[in-house]
């Protein structure tokens, strides 16, 4: 493949990416300023209820997102849920894999310092889900 051919098809993949991340934006029907979807409030380390943001990360191969819904009760997390973009083969693969240990990882932690590194051998999705992480947190205040 060619270098230019090359860039189209990022290009396009971008371009997915962001209509199926409009798409997803245009479902939610309270946003925040920062990007993460409240359904309960709170502040800081007291913050409670269910949040959701998309966190977006390089790869290889391109673009990628994961979209994270997370649940805090007085300032600690008690459920996690992550969804990937998977616009490839191979990040499908890694996301899964993040996804399969990231519970572990954060449930019963406590939501104002939390911070993820590699995940069950991915390194990289964990930028997407700290990105979203920090959405989360501003909105929670």
């Amino acid at each position: 493949m060619t270098i230019r051919a090359q860039h189209a098809a990022r290009a396009a993949s971008a371009a997915a990416l962001a209509a199926v991340a409009m798409g997803s934006l245009a479902s939610c029907t309270s946003p925040s300023a920062s990007g993460a979807t409240p359904v309960a409030t709170g502040a800081g380390a007291d913050a409670s209820g269910t949040r959701t943001a998309t966190g977006g990360y390089q790869t290889p191969g391109g673009p990628e997102s994961v979209r994270v819904t997370l649940t805090a009760k007085a300032g600690t997390v008690t459920a996690v849920r992550v969804v990937g973009s998977g616009g490839s083969p191979n990040a499908q693969q890694y996301q899964a894999a993040f996804i399969s240990g990231i519970g572990a990882q954060v449930v019963g932690k406590p939501l104002a310092s939390l911070e993820v590194g590699a995940v069950s051998g991915s390194s990289l999705t964990a930028n997407g889900f700290n990105a979203a992480l920090e959405k989360i947190r501003a909105d929670a205040g």
